[in-house]
């Protein structure tokens, strides 16, 4: 499976796992937050521009089917 997977380049350690959908190809998913937070580490960025970048450059990019997920983790309260 891991061969079918299109990871984004850089941002391993924020993989969340596979998300799967009806119909659709599985993807991999990462966590958004810590996407940011590899830049702003890794890259010295700011986080104003972390959240630019993976707007426009990341979770903009479209590459086919099996373009990765990015999620926003909610806390289990915000459901109660």
């Amino acid at each position: 499976m891991e061969d079918e997977l299109l990871f984004a380049d850089g941002f391993y350690n924020a993989v969340m796992g596979v998300a799967s959908r009806a119909g659709q190809p599985d993807v991999v998913a990462y966590d958004y937050e810590k996407c940011v937070q590899i830049l702003v580490e890794r890259d010295d960025m700011t986080e104003e521009e972390a959240l630019e970048y993976m707007e426009f450059n990341v979770v903009g990019a479209f590459v086919g089917e099996r373009t990765p997920v990015f999620i926003t983790p909610l806390p289990v309260q915000d459901f109660e």
